[in-house]
């Protein structure tokens, strides 16, 4: 067995059933796989105290609740579904063995491991399990740590992912020979500013939306709750059978176009090819295994049929569904070996700024620089930008000006319809703001306007200029990449990575000069 950190009951290897329990399912555990037999009863408990506990975007607090009370209406009597302030008003009302997927956050776990007569399960709603995990991850420690020093990789576990799975796989190797085509996909956008694909299939609203949006708005006037971002129309799913659809709409009219352009931006796409299926994911609504494996033979289907889909494009998403999204939970939990609980706490780099306000409300009218301004515009109406933007526009800002990384990663749960916990930690923490010194990413990824200006149309019309660094039309992005090296100087040394980097900031005219510049700008709105 591998080895578990001493006395932590969170990490206890949890068994798997529990068919003769009433299941207690949170809101992030809506879909059948989260139940161990068809006609299982449900607990579902809609808790107003977890929306006054954050100022969260108004959408995501639609898309929760609508999808909770779509489940309850769905299970009908099966399901005792109470709405209530707090969990415990009830729970305290339960008189029967009660069984709960084990949450996917470190409190929600430590929560129901309080509970008298709950009996935790082991977690679902991802490809591989916390052992699985755990035992792949065994004598890999960090950087130098661990047997034979190996680090934990994302593209290592992707490809034992694979062969557990069996997913793109001929025989013992990879379909097409290449277990990562990512080099295939880092195309620019598009000359003429769009894919050539269709609109998304776009949801409904019913009843229970309207309903959803009324007793929001009631509770916002009550001053009981509050939200930033636009309201509505729905645009994502909220049962089982909408996010079936989106997936059938994506595997269809999408996925052949997905892979050569994902990581590009485009002003007025800001869909493009994406599968838009994280929120249904981390709703629970689908199971990602059978995401895969619909995804895979959709493609074997396509090669047989004599027009095969592009391998880059169903790899590409098949890696963002069982490799980086089962990566990053699972890292979630295993920092525990490396830096325990405190994960979030992180800051290697020593940023302390506040989230400006123009960020925290979303403002993009406040912000002149394009690329900013139109991924804040968007973010504020859907509740929802692909990673590229999020990445290399708001996280790459935010490592620039040295903005705290635990508020930050507040900022980015609060901001996202597909924003939790478990999804923000790593990815900001770690992969957006090496805050982690290393663990997920081995250099930071900050980024100069001239990436951005390659990846995307926003700098043709912007007034600042992407390769000019000092000045009123110094590109906020390329002076805060100099003032970035030139602040962590050395922090970043040791990183073999940076070295070409930071011998830059030795021969760049003018170093002290943007350095002032930028330090003068800071965080306000650009």
């Amino acid at each position: 067995m591998p080895r578990r950190p001493a006395g932590d009951p969170a990490l206890a290897a949890f068994p798997a059933r529990a068919p003769d329990t009433r299941r207690w399912c949170f809101a992030d555990q809506l879909g059948p796989h989260f139940l161990d037999r068809p006609d299982q009863p449900v607990l579902l408990i809609e808790s107003k105290a977890v929306f006054a506990r954050r100022r969260f975007h108004r959408q995501k607090a639609h898309l929760v609740l609508s999808a909770l009370r779509h489940r309850a209406a769905e299970l009908g009597d099966r399901a005792e579904f109470s709405q209530v302030h707090t969990y415990a008003e009830a729970l305290d009302r339960v008189r029967e063995p009660l069984s709960v997927c084990a949450p996917t956050t470190w409190s929600s776990r430590d929560y129901v491991l309080r509970r008298p007569g709950v009996a935790v399960l082991a977690a679902r709603g991802f490809v591989a399990t916390q052992e699985e995990f755990a035992g792949w991850a065994e004598g890999r420690g960090r950087g130098g740590g661990g047997v034979g020093g190996r680090r934990l990789l994302m593209e290592d576990f992707y490809r034992d992912n694979r062969r557990r799975h069996g997913v793109l796989m001929d025989g013992a190797e990879p379909v097409g020979g290449r277990w990562n085509l990512d080099h295939d996909n880092r195309e620019p956008p598009p000359s003429d500013g769009r894919l050539a694909v269709p609109e998304p299939w776009w949801p409904e609203e019913d009843e229970i939306d309207e309903q959803v949006r009324a007793d929001l708005d009631r509770w916002e006037a009550a001053g009981d709750v509050a939200f930033v971002g636009d309201d509505g129309p729905r645009l994502f799913p909220v049962t089982c059978g909408e996010a079936l659809l989106r997936l059938r709409d994506f595997l269809d009219t999408r996925l052949r176009a997905f892979g050569p352009h994902e990581d590009a931006m485009l002003t007025g796409d800001r869909w493009m090819a994406h599968s838009l299926l994280s929120p249904a994911l981390n709703l629970g609504l689908l199971d990602p295994l059978e995401v895969v494996h619909a995804a895979e033979q959709c493609y074997r289907d396509s090669v047989a049929e004599g027009d095969p889909l592009p391998l880059n494009s169903v790899e590409g998403f098949v890696r963002q569904v069982m490799g980086w999204r089962d990566y990053i939970w699972h890292t979630y939990w295993h920092t525990y070996w490396h830096v325990g609980r405190d994960f979030r706490h992180a800051n290697a780099l020593a940023a302390h700024e506040a989230v400006p306000d123009w960020l925290a409300d979303l403002d993009d009218g406040a912000v002149e620089a394009a690329c900013l301004s139109d991924v804040l515009g968007d973010l504020r109406r859907d509740g929802w930008v692909h990673h590229i933007p999020r990445l290399m526009v708001l996280g790459n800002y935010a490592l620039q000006r040295g903005i705290d990384p635990l508020a930050m990663t507040d900022w980015f749960h609060r901001s996202f319809v597909d924003g939790y916990d478990w999804v923000m930690v790593a990815n900001v923490v770690g992969m957006s703001q090496h805050a982690d010194g290393g663990l997920l990413a081995t250099k930071p990824y900050a980024a100069g306007g001239a990436y951005i200006d390659r990846m995307s149309d926003y700098c043709g019309g912007c007034r600042y200029h992407p390769r000019t660094r000092l000045g009123e039309d110094a590109c906020p992005f390329t002076a805060g990449y100099w003032a970035f090296l030139e602040r962590n100087r050395e922090r970043l040394a040791p990183n073999q990575r940076m070295r070409r980097a930071l011998q830059g900031l030795d021969r760049l005219e003018g170093l002290e000069e943007v350095v002032e510049q930028e330090r003068l700008r800071g965080t306000e709105a650009i």
